[in-house]
């Protein structure tokens, strides 16, 4: 046995440091957190100073119980997590669940895991940071005692099954708010104008008018005013100026930019990002500061006088503008600059060339350009046409990296124009007078929530991508989908002397991969901002994360800071609990003409629903769902109306009614017992028949069988895990290696025979006249399974002592378990 054990949080990160380190050395893994507050009771000792109940989860059991005995055979243990609160925390309960010797335990820490850095650290150890432990302990009671006592309070008085979370629930709210803005906002048209000119050399180029017009009128007559006049160059200015490069990367920027230039979501830049730290290929990535150590600086003038010349190299200390940076110290940067690529998955690759080129331009030279502006008069009025142009007189930095932006409306000022001398003649060719319209505020998409969460001071590194990922699977937030409807706009033109006038059509509204808050997103958080005001305001969420900031600096006790929330706290959850409405998000629409009985809309049991009548009333009400793309915030009673006409009979095909519906997966039409999504865009209230027999034969061609293997038949669909074949029962997931469109007879074959032998290895016991079987689950855990239902047993159970008594037990206590589970029914 080896006289040092090395402990990190994932086998990627242990097997990059086992190269380094000799045979002395053996490197293992605590596969992340071994110990965390129980997930069903509070797990907070609020009478003994919020004492946090910290347990061992079963799945870790077997980790801990080897890792015990590794460390007992060892003459060193080296606790080598990451250096941040999580990291520290993480070492601090191996030490305790280990129960290892203060004599014998290092702790040692490095920002990017290579050689020199490993074997640095070795040099180096200290104790374990109980400042850092201490502040993460506080953001974890903290986020457990908002969620465990909101979220109940959410089931009562909005919906069964919803959560809140202290950070998570802000960024909701700054959706929300924004979503609000868009729907109060009165867009207004103006009239701007541009004009295409050439001068005596025939050289054309485009100005805008100086101002916008009101009316068609006004712009119709200024275009009139235009037919006869004159222009000239009225004056030339020409200033140099300089650009800067940005600073490195820091966790906030590279989700940003990795989402503007690459695509990305958050997590998948983070799940890139954690790749290419744990391989050693770039430093550590959850961090937000902007500095370059010595040796990197030393590196990228290397790499940049080499590649570009001296001329190019300019070293730069950056300045970071959040006062609350802390942590990790350096910037995310590649480990060796020399290497401009590495060879990994795609995701990496990209993501590791982002980076580097963001540290090399860093470190390269200003920009030199020079700008200039012409202004061009006429000679019967006293507006101005403007023109504006760039040239680069020295690249510097710009010859590697151009840094993104997600302000929709941003354009460069223009490219070279032509060579003009100040009252030199110009020609009119053609000028354009176009509608425009002022535009609500843009929707966040991830990386403008994460900007604007860290200018807020909300969350930190290591929970920005967390918490996006939450609130979307929590079904408060969506991506949105909506192409956007056509607006018609007015276009006069005026050409050879004559003014013409067109109508256009331009596309708005679109919110296609942007954030949007859901029905549910949206009454959850008014219920919240109404009910607890500081939990949700923006400037207490960024205080408590100071408050964080404090304690890790030993600024602040975490058990006091505890305490002064919660004596705050509690008392506003229990006057909630007591006296707050219920929140519905109703509105009322008006009256059903036919029976006089009142029209609402409210966030029901399955979501957004329609009601005409009252609980109050002799007759119950009735009620219909609300299609996905209307709001309740939005809809019109006569929208309503319509919807309590559904289903809609809308023929006959093949001596069977089709009738067109909607249900909780959305719109469909319905025929001879078989359903059929109805694409987006497309209403149940507006679809032909002749449309609808089209989709019905399109899914009838979709689901027709491609092959029979066995005397069964195979066919092929699309699920939410990706393309596959459906066989006898079975669906069998579709890799890469195949080509899901032309698969053939062997390839069905193959996938069928790999799939059946991987069913039989998975298959531990079998009660086949009750339909139980037990079989194996990921990470070591066991499935015991009937029909749809399953019941997951823990890592390490012996199934061989399970009976048919011990299994429908476990069955039985399912049932019982979610019927008392569910929320009582209120009027």
């Amino acid at each position: 046995m080896s006289k040092n054990l090395v402990i990190v949080e994932s086998p990627a990160k242990a097997k990059t440091i086992e190269k380094y380190l000799g045979s002395d050395f053996k490197v293992s893994s605590s596969y992340g957190h071994i110990s965390d507050l129980p997930s069903k009771e509070l797990g907070v000792d609020i009478e003994n100073d919020f004492k946090p109940k910290y347990i061992i989860s079963k799945d870790k059991k077997d980790v801990v119980k080897d890792l015990k005995k590794k460390a007992l055979a060892a003459d060193f243990v080296w606790l080598a997590s990451d250096e941040d609160r999580e990291g520290e925390a993480i070492a601090w309960h191996l030490f305790e669940s280990l129960n290892l010797e203060k004599a014998k335990t290092k702790r040692i820490v490095f920002r990017e895991i290579t050689k020199s850095a490993i074997l640095k650290a070795i040099e180096n150890p200290r104790e374990i940071n109980y400042d850092l432990v201490n502040a993460q302990q506080a953001r974890r009671v903290v986020d457990r005692l908002v969620g465990f006592e909101i979220s109940p309070i959410l089931w009562r008085k909005v919906k069964g099954g919803l959560s809140a979370g202290r950070v998570q629930s802000v960024a909701v709210r700054l959706l929300v708010d924004r979503e609000n803005e868009i729907n109060d906002f009165i867009s207004n048209s103006s009239f701007k104008v541009s004009a295409k000119f050439s001068n005596a050399n025939n050289v054309e180029f485009i100005a805008q008018h100086s101002g916008s017009f009101n009316s068609l009128e006004d712009a119709n007559a200024f275009l009139e005013k235009n037919i006869n006049s004159k222009f000239n160059i009225l004056s030339i200015d020409k200033k140099p100026f300089k650009k800067s490069a940005s600073a490195p990367f820091t966790t906030s920027t590279l989700q940003q930019e990795a989402s503007r230039k690459l695509g990305f979501s958050v997590s998948r830049t983070m799940s890139a990002a954690q790749r290419l730290y744990e391989s050693g290929n770039i430093t550590y990535m959850r961090t937000d500061s902007v500095n370059l150590s010595d040796d990197a600086l030393k590196s990228a003038e290397a790499v940049i006088s080499k590649n570009y010349g001296d001329q190019y190299s300019k070293r730069k200390k950056y300045q970071n503008k959040n006062k609350g940076a802390q942590e990790a110290h350096e910037a995310i940067r590649p480990t060796n600059l020399a290497n401009k690529e590495v060879n990994m998955e795609s995701n990496q690759s990209k993501l590791y060339k982002l980076i580097w080129l963001r540290t090399i331009a860093s470190q390269m030279s200003d920009a030199t350009l020079e700008r200039t502006t012409f202004k061009i008069g006429a000679n019967n009025y006293s507006d101005e046409f403007i023109t504006k142009g760039e040239v680069i007189k020295f690249d510097g930095f710009l010859k590697v990296y151009i840094d993104g932006t997600d302000n929709e409306e941003d354009q460069s000022s223009g490219g070279i124009l032509p060579s003009l001398n100040k009252g030199e003649d110009l020609s009119n060719l053609k000028m354009i007078a176009t509608e425009k319209f002022s535009r609500p505020p843009y929707r966040y998409s991830e990386a403008a929530l994460v900007k604007k969460m860290e200018e807020l001071g909300i969350g930190r590194p290591s929970t920005y991508a967390p918490t996006i990922t939450t609130i979307q699977n929590r079904k408060y937030v969506v991506k949105g989908s909506f192409e956007g409807i056509e607006r018609e706009y007015k276009e006069l033109v005026l050409e050879r002397g004559s003014v013409i006038a067109n109508n256009a059509v331009e596309n708005t509204g679109s919110d296609k991969g942007k954030l949007v808050p859901t029905e549910v997103g949206i009454v959850v958080t008014d219920f919240l901002v109404k009910n607890f005001k500081d939990i949700l305001n923006y400037n207490f969420t960024a205080s408590v994360e100071r408050d964080f900031d404090k304690i890790a600096n030993g600024d602040k006790k975490w058990t006091k800071f505890l305490k002064d929330f919660y004596s705050s706290f509690h008392p506003l959850v229990e006057d909630v609990q007591e006296n707050a409405a219920r929140e519905t998000g109703e509105r009322i629409l008006g009256d059903d003409p036919l029976t006089g009985r009142k029209v609402s809309v409210r966030l029901g049991k399955f979501g957004p629903m329609a009601q005409i009548g009252t609980v109050d009333e002799e007759e119950n009400p009735i009620f219909a769902g609300l299609l996905p793309d209307q709001k309740i915030s939005k809809i019109t009673l006569e929208e309503t109306l319509n919807l309590f006409k559904l289903p809609c009979y809308l023929g006959d095909f093949e001596n069977e009614k089709i009738e067109s519906n909607s249900g909780r997966f959305g719109p469909y039409v319905k025929h001879n017992n078989i359903f059929v999504s109805l694409p987006k865009g497309l209403s149940p209230l507006e679809i032909s028949l002749d449309k609808a027999i089209e989709l019905i034969l399109e899914k009838r061609k979709a689901d027709a069988p491609i092959s029979n293997y066995d005397g069964f038949d195979v066919a092929k669909g699309k699920g939410r895990f990706g393309p596959f074949i459906k066989w006898n029962g079975l669906f069998i997931n579709i890799n890469k290696n195949y080509d899901f469109d032309n698969l053939s007879h062997e390839d069905c074959a193959n996938l069928i025979e790999a799939k059946k032998k991987k069913e039989v290895e998975k298959l531990l016991r079998s009660w086949d006249d009750e339909g139980i079987r037990i079989e194996k689950a990921r990470w070591g855990r066991f499935n015991v399974i009937k029909g749809k239902v399953k019941v997951e047993l823990p890592k390490g159970t012996d199934v061989d002592k399970y009976t048919i008594d011990d299994v429908k037990a476990l069955f039985q206590k399912k049932k019982t378990k979610k019927t008392s589970s569910k929320p009582k029914k209120q009027k």
